[in-house]
């Protein structure tokens, strides 16, 4: 997924991800460890994730989504997520927000969860 800003009336959607952070891609590699239990693709590149923000003291704040509002898993991944980042080296806090704005779709998937799931 790129980090790309969606707007509606000139209001962000999507805010960008802090990709120059030294810890970025670390956590990125810890995210991608949780997997929707009905899908056998990691969250990360199923586009779920839609921020990952970290601020100077190393607080990490992750917005996502869910493939549904009534997935079976709602009320759990975002705690999934926050126990994937909290062990990270480096890391001080983690809050993982759910938004359903916008909206997900499969176009939010990466190319290798195409692949995996057949759609390519």
């Amino acid at each position: 997924m790129t980090d790309t800003q969606d707007k509606i009336e000139g209001t962000p959607l999507i805010e960008p991800s802090s990709t120059d952070h030294p810890l970025h891609e670390t956590i990125v590699d810890a995210i991608r460890t949780v997997f929707d239990p009905e899908i056998p693709v990691n969250i990360y590149d199923l586009g779920l994730v839609y921020t990952i923000k970290i601020n100077d003291e190393n607080d990490v704040n992750v917005i996502m989504t869910l493939t549904a509002p009534g997935c079976p898993v709602a009320g759990e991944m975002p705690g999934w997520v926050a126990d994937a980042v909290g062990p990270v080296a480096g890391v001080k806090s983690v809050d993982v927000e759910l938004t359903w704005e916008p909206q997900w779709g499969m176009d939010m998937m990466s190319d290798e969860a195409r692949l995996e799931l057949g759609f390519m």
